[in-house]
């Protein structure tokens, strides 16, 4: 195989699911409130509600996101796009350690190729050319379909770009937290230069874990370790932006604020990927696809995350 074509297959997708949540203990508290039918069941939702794109990596719950969802897969007899990722974890030296990495998601996933592949964090020591050489060896070998980088800041998404061109592969994505109320790609240039390369942005923490819901308040504020992230006074904070999201909601048959947060990602040219843990939260996240936000309720959403953001 050579390189790949100017196309990014990344641009026809509009909404895909975050399979973080699948079988991580320390953060999402899997097999406590939720366990495998569980989220069996969003996959199914998934599929039922036409999102088709499902991303993971090996580091989800040591590789029980990519057992899982290889299971899904097989029983649904579906076709879907499969994203997962490389961890270059400080022991990881070589470029057949990529290599060697992403066999093993393959086994674990049940597929000869993943469409997506991506660097999981631009760790040292190994510098990113050299990650993107063995990306290029993983492209020709016919295991990835495509190759992306994740959390890269601007500099570091212009040297894998071009590490990657000189082998004719484009870079397909960079997968980065971006949300109402987390916007740096905005200000940091990195959104801009995405779009200027042809690049795909994938949103994660879309709906900030479940912040955007309106589902926590400072009376009921998250549950684990995610309360360490939002304290009370951050979620008394974000309260007149998630009744901005309710009210908008409305205008458009009763939309959920994350759905509206979900989609001021797509009118924005991202590719957000909501977590699901269950088939609920799967079919609610499906709802934010085929509808547009007015220029004016975009620009109400942006001056609301502005005072939430500001001082943070």
């Amino acid at each position: 195989m050579g390189g790949q074509p100017d196309h990014n297959f990344l641009d026809s997708i509009e909404l895909g699911l975050g399979c973080w949540q699948w079988g991580d203990r320390m953060l999402w508290g899997y097999g406590r409130g939720y366990a495998g039918a569980d989220v069996r069941a969003a996959f199914g939702a998934g599929l039922a509600a036409n999102v088709t794109f499902f991303d993971t990596a090996e580091s989800y719950g040591s590789g029980q996101s990519e057992r899982l969802l290889g299971e899904f897969i097989k029983a649904s007899g579906k076709q879907v796009v499969v994203a997962t990722k490389f961890m270059p974890y400080p022991w990881r030296l070589r470029r057949g350690d990529l290599l060697k990495a992403l066999r093993r998601s393959l086994d674990r996933l049940g597929l000869k190729q993943a469409d997506l592949y991506q660097i999981h964090w631009p760790f040292p020591p190994i510098p990113i050319e050299t990650w993107m050489n063995a990306m290029a060896d993983a492209v020709e070998a016919g295991w990835a379909r495509a190759v992306g980088v994740s959390n890269f800041n601007v500099a570091q998404t212009r040297r894998a770009y071009a590490a990657l061109a000189r082998r004719g592969v484009r870079l397909a994505s960079n997968q980065v937290h971006y949300s109402l109320i987390n916007r740096k790609v905005e200000h940091s240039g990195l959104l801009a230069l995405c779009q200027e390369m042809g690049v795909k942005l994938i949103a994660y923490s879309p709906i900030e874990k479940g912040i955007l819901s309106g589902k926590y308040t400072p009376d009921n504020p998250l549950p684990g370790i995610r309360s360490n992230l939002y304290n009370r006074a951050y979620l008394s904070k974000v309260q007149p932006l998630i009744a901005l999201l309710r009210n908008i909601g409305q205008a458009h048959g009763g939309k959920t604020p994350a759905q509206v947060a979900l989609n001021w990602l797509m009118g924005k040219g991202a590719l957000p990927i909501p977590g699901a843990k269950n088939a609920h939260q799967a079919e609610q996240n499906a709802g934010a696809a085929g509808w547009r936000l007015t220029a004016g309720e975009v620009a109400a959403l942006e001056a609301a995350s502005e005072q939430v953001m500001r001082g943070r």
